[in-house]
This record gives C-alpha cells, structure tokens and sequence, in this order.
C-alpha cells in the first residue's frame, strides 16, 4: 500500500502566503520564457491548421461582408472562438504581434492554474512540481507563438478545472458557475470537451465534501450550457439544424477509422454537397466502417492511434515541413532534443504516477479527463497536438510521483511496480514510430531536401 502522498492535506485552501509566493515567481519565469521566445524564435512561416485559423481570422471575419457578424458567414466545420479571438486582436491592431503577446499571457497564466489544481489535488509541494514543469516545458512555449487554437483552449480548461475544485472544496456556486462558464468557453474553442461536463458534474455531485452538490452540479452544467447555447442557436438560424459547435466530429470519426488514406477520405467528403450534407455523410459512413471492424475495432485502434497521439511533436512537424526554412542538421537535432527529453521524462514519471499513486476523489477527476481524452481520440485519431489539453493532468502525476519519490512516501507494492514498468514501456512503444520517423527524415541529416 503506498503510503500518503503529501503530508498536506489536498483538502485545504491553497491559500499559504509561501505556496502564492512560490507560484508568482514560476508564473513569472513562464512569462519571461515565452516572451523570450517570441522575440528570438527563428523566422517561420504558417503550417497547417495555422493557415486555416489566420485565414479566419484576418480575411474573413473582418472583411466588409461578414463584418464579424456569425450570421453572415459559414463558419461550421470548426469550433468558433479561436477565430474570433484572432480577429478582434487583429481588428483592435491590425497585426498579429497582438495576438502572439496575448497568448504568451495566456500561456503564463496556465501555471498558476495548473499549480493550484495540483495543490488541492496532490499537495502543494505536487501543486509547485507541476507548475515548474508547466512554466519551462518547451512545447508549451514554443505555442505561445504560433496560431493554433490550443494555447486559449488550456488557458480556460484548466481554470475552469480550478474554479471547480474551488467550489467544490468551500461549498460555492459561485466559483462552479465560472467554472461552467470558463468550460463553455473551452467547448467553443474545441468541442472535445463538451461530452466530458455531464461527467463533471456528476463528480460534482458524487459523495461531494460539503453540502448542496447536487445544486453545484446543477448550477455548473447550466452554466455550460449557457455560455455554449448561443452558438447552437446561431448554428440553427444559418444551417437550419442542431448542431452544439461543429461538424468535424464526423469527418474525423471517418477519417480516423476508415480503409482509405486521407485523400481519398476528402476527396470523397468534398464530392457531397453542402456542409450538413457532409457532416451527416461523414458520421455515417464512420459508423459503418467501426461496425464493419468489429469486434477486434478497439483494440486495432488502440494500437493504430496510441503512436500518433502519443508520439512525434508539432515541433517536430515544423522542422518536417522546413518552416524554419534551411537549417543544418545540428540546428533540427538540438531543438528535436529540447522538445523531446523533457517531454520523455515527464512520461516516465507519468507513468510511475497513474500505477503507484492512490486515488481519492479530486484525483479521480484529473485522471477521468485524461482517461477520457485519450479514449476519445482512439475512437477517432491520434495526432501530437491533440494531446496538449491533457499535458497538465501528465504533468500533475508526474509531479507527485517525483515528490513522493523524493520524500519515500511513495511506496508502491511489487504488483504496482510492474504495472508502472507496463505502462512504462507501453509509452515507449507508441513513441518509437513517430521518433523513427523523424531520424528517417531528411531534416536530420541534409539542410535542404
């Protein structure tokens, strides 16, 4: 039986003046990393969905005949604020700069959360651990500076973790109510998270600390739905159907489980007219193909996307793409080992953490969300960037592995060794592929292809 975690009790307000302290400063020093790094990063260009959300964002939505009106436009396919968020920056400026700075903010900003769930979580020694880790770990500096949804997604996620945890441990709606809002807002970022607040406010009501759960409950799934409402209305009024936020759903729950290469699978979702129609299209025939893979589905895809979620990076991709333009080989191999050793590491105490810590109920929610997420994109596909919102949550049990390792509370018997060395060497098993694949690639060993 491992022994207590943390001499502190998760239980108690994260209120301790050298605790705040200690969080101010690495809050700090994640501003000035990722400052840094929008000042110094080599000169790059956009890539992939970074196109499609400046596209949005600077051509679109300001242009004189969407005037940034969601009724004049045919925004479906993704989910909404990220666009908006580009475009009234840009609107307010009319440069990108702003949007890179507010981000760096944002960014920073995810420390203190992160600190504080982990404190109410792990302890607050953890709490500190993982928001270290958060502040200087290089993927999350490095978007900070590009122009993909993530970095605003995390921001509000894990507030909205926070705010939760908050009202639950003093008995507060009020708190649960921004939670609820802060978690809309995630949703009209990136709609993955929706399905997970019905869960979340079932924790909210499950054996709750203080009275009135199931009114926190009530009052946190209300206010999801009020703040993501708005949008399925507006989804209504242009498509004239029910639609929550968007309609990729259905063509990655295709593409992810189909027999065909992804050309063929837009090729052939492009041939039908009209975006419902395509959405509509796209479910089933990703219906159809998971029914015809049974009964072995799960498990060829746990197999199938765990490399591509887990592995490679969107650095990695970047150097792939040459959008840094021609380096030599030893500039792609020393950004390739500060993106990836870090990253590696975090796992493996990750890993030691899932197996080895006990479970109480504030940890039964950060590792349900991480469990959720990670079966979400297995039913759908893997891809590196589609794992960043659960970064956190790896980091937080890596956190509290490395402090209870450190301090000998951590005492796991032989039967949690090895289910730790399991997990272990499962992550390195979906690592392997995606990392041979960029040692295969000419980015590593010639400066141009």
């Amino acid at each position: 039986m491992p022994a207590t975690d943390d001499p502190q009790s998760p239980a108690t307000l994260v209120a301790g003046r050298s605790f705040r302290r200690r969080l101010l400063l690495l809050f700090l020093a994640g501003l000035a990393l990722r400052a840094a790094f929008v000042l110094f990063e080599p000169p790059t260009f956009p890539v992939g969905d970074e196109r499609t959300y400046l596209t949005w964002g600077t051509q679109y939505l300001p242009s004189a005949r969407v005037g940034y009106s969601p009724f004049r436009m045919h925004l479906i396919f993704h989910a909404p604020l990220y666009p908006f968020f580009i475009a009234g920056l840009y609107g307010l400026t009319g440069g990108l700069a702003a949007v890179q700075w507010v981000q760096v903010a944002l960014s920073a900003l995810l420390v203190p959360a992160v600190g504080r769930v982990g404190a109410r979580a792990y302890g607050n020694r953890a709490g500190l651990v993982a928001a270290g880790i958060t502040a200087v770990f290089p993927e999350l500096v490095w978007f900070a500076a590009h122009f993909w949804s993530e970095t605003l997604m995390l921001f509000l996620l894990w507030w909205a973790f926070e705010r939760l945890l908050e009202g639950d441990a003093a008995g507060r709606a009020t708190p649960v109510a921004l939670a609820g809002a802060l978690w809309g807002l995630t949703v009209l970022t990136r709609e993955t998270v929706l399905y997970f607040a019905p869960l979340a406010a079932l924790w909210l009501a499950w054996r709750a600390t203080r009275p009135g759960g199931r009114r926190r409950a009530a009052t946190f799934l209300a206010a999801v739905l009020v703040t993501v409402a708005p949008w399925t209305w507006r989804n209504w009024r242009v498509f004239h159907t029910f639609i929550p936020v968007s309609t990729s759903a259905g063509l990655n729950l295709w593409q992810g489980n189909a027999h065909l290469t992804r050309e063929e699978v837009y090729e052939e979702y492009e041939s039908v007219d009209g975006r419902i129609s395509q959405y509509r299209y796209a479910t089933r025939r990703g219906i159809e193909a998971v029914l015809a893979r049974q009964p072995w589905w799960i498990f060829e895809k746990v197999v199938s996307e765990m490399p591509r979620f887990w592995g490679d990076s969107q650095v990695l991709i970047h150097l792939r793409r040459r959008a840094y333009g021609e380096r030599p080989p030893a500039f792609t191999w020393a950004v390739a080992a500060v993106a990836v050793l870090p990253y590696v590491a975090a796992l493996g105490l990750f890993a030691l953490g899932l197996a080895c810590l006990s479970m109480d109920r504030r940890r039964a929610l950060i590792v349900g969300f991480v469990g959720y997420y990670v079966l979400l994109h297995v039913v759908a596909y893997g891809f590196p960037r589609y794992r960043l919102p659960i970064l956190p949550g790896v980091f937080l049990l890596a956190a509290a592995a490395w402090t209870g390792w450190r301090d000998r509370s951590l005492r796991p018997g032989r039967g949690r060794r090895i289910l730790a060395l399991a997990l272990a060497g499962a992550l390195a098993a979906a690592l392997i592929p995606g990392y041979a694949e960029n040692v295969a690639h000419p980015a590593f060993h010639i400066a141009s292809d």
